[in-house]
């Protein structure tokens, strides 16, 4: 018998292979459908305009149907589109196949964290970061799966295909597994957007992932080309930043649990701020290659707590009394998250063009050090007041049923 934490892991790395497979693909599906840069960035765009879009929805879906039935629906259904896209002949047929791929995943990616919110509850034990760890393990296989692919030069659409054959066949070994199953006519309400848009505690913790999320999209996307044009690295060599980055972001959440357990969620989140603003910084005030990269680690470090702890607290601050709750407010942090990773690495370019890459890595550097005075604010309006000892997300949500309420 699967267990609620293993179906729901393996649903994370599910959801990350399918990113890594197509985002490492780009280059390929590029040249299949001859998108100039220009065709390429707004195809691009898709995924990300949609998983804003899908994001509440998602939450309004999970509320009133569980999160297993919208885990199952979505990521079945993603599995079934990614051929599609590697089937694509022109930019625009790219973009829709991209925008529906990325609404689903997006579906999946609130659904998901919704079912680990039901894990940490159910097991009393800080596991959004080894959950997310996941994503991150699923991601790098799915960029392998990749990479071996275009070295057999194998088109995208059967490189895909195989991916998808292997997906649908876990996730209907695991799928039954899930947690959130159908919820109850009384459970299903979930309470008003309006009751989650008003509440400062939720903005805050927003906050906190919108940092992390233009800080982890910066990286993604400006890593290879600051240290090629800025620290003269060549570009097989720059093209390793992201993986010391990722597998970094990946080794650290694997003792997320122990670490939070420690030091408690808002300190976690308030140190992982600092570490990453002082590992962006660094790399880009300090014109040496060597220091770029260890920059990275840094940053992959303390960004690596970032989302999940903030995912975690969030399903906790909508918490009702009978253990249910907290879809819409996992809805909202979400969609503000995939804003700023949508409009973050656009606005880092812009920067740039008026200025120079080490001025645009440095900003990020210091929009990640934004993280911890909004954990700490988040901390004094739901969490125990400084100077009293600070408990795991699992252990406020014992104590406090239903979240900070309006602020």
């Amino acid at each position: 018998m699967v267990s609620h934490r293993a179906a729901v892991a393996v649903v994370f790395v599910v959801n990350g292979g399918l990113y890594g497979a197509w985002a490492a693909r780009v280059p390929a599906l590029a040249a299949q459908v001859d998108a100039q840069p220009g065709g390429l960035g707004l195809a691009l765009l898709g995924p990300g305009i949609a998983m804003i879009v899908t994001a509440p929805l998602a939450a309004r879906a999970c509320a009133a149907r569980g999160a297993r039935f919208v885990i199952a629906a979505a990521l079945t259904s993603a599995c079934l589109v990614l051929p599609l896209v590697g089937m694509t002949g022109s930019p625009l047929t790219l973009g829709l196949a991209l925008a529906a791929l990325g609404g689903l995943m997006g579906t999946v990616d609130v659904a998901m964290n919704v079912a680990a919110v039901a894990v940490v509850r159910e097991t009393d034990r800080a596991l959004m970061p080894f959950f997310h760890a996941g994503f991150s393990a699923g991601g790098l296989l799915g960029s392998l799966s990749a990479a071996l692919a275009a070295a057999l030069t194998v088109p995208p659409v059967w490189h895909f295909c195989v991916v998808a054959a292997v997906g649908l066949p876990v996730l209907l070994v695991t799928g039954r597994a899930l947690p959130g199953e159908r919820p109850e006519p009384h459970q299903r309400t979930g309470g008003s957007f309006r009751g989650v848009v008003v509440r400062g505690r939720l903005w805050l913790l927003a906050a906190v992932a919108l940092c992390a999320a233009v800080a982890e999209g910066v990286c993604a996307e400006w890593s290879a080309l600051f240290l090629v044009r800025e620290r003269a690295v060549t570009e097989s060599v720059a093209a390793t930043a992201f993986s010391v980055f990722s597998v970094t972001m990946a080794a650290t959440r694997l003792v997320g649990e122990r670490v939070e357990k420690r030091f408690g969620p808002h300190r976690v989140l308030a140190g992982s701020g600092l570490v990453a603003a002082f590992g962006l910084t660094a790399g880009a005030v300090v014109p040496a290659g060597a220091v770029a990269y260890a920059g990275f680690a840094l940053a992959g470090a303390g960004l690596a707590f970032c989302f999940p702890t903030a995912m975690a607290l969030a399903g906790e601050a909508g918490r009702r009394e009978d253990g249910s709750g907290g879809e819409r407010e996992l809805g909202f942090v979400t969609t503000i998250a995939y804003a700023g990773l949508l409009g973050g690495p656009p606005l880092v370019g812009g920067i740039a063009s008026l200025t120079d890459l080490t001025v645009s890595m440095g900003l990020v550097g210091l929009l990640a050090a934004l993280i911890t005075p909004a954990a700490l604010a988040a901390r004094e309006r739901g969490g125990p007041r400084s100077g009293g000892p600070e408990r795991t997300a699992p252990q406020l949500q014992k104590a406090t049923r239903g979240g900070d309420g309006p602020a």
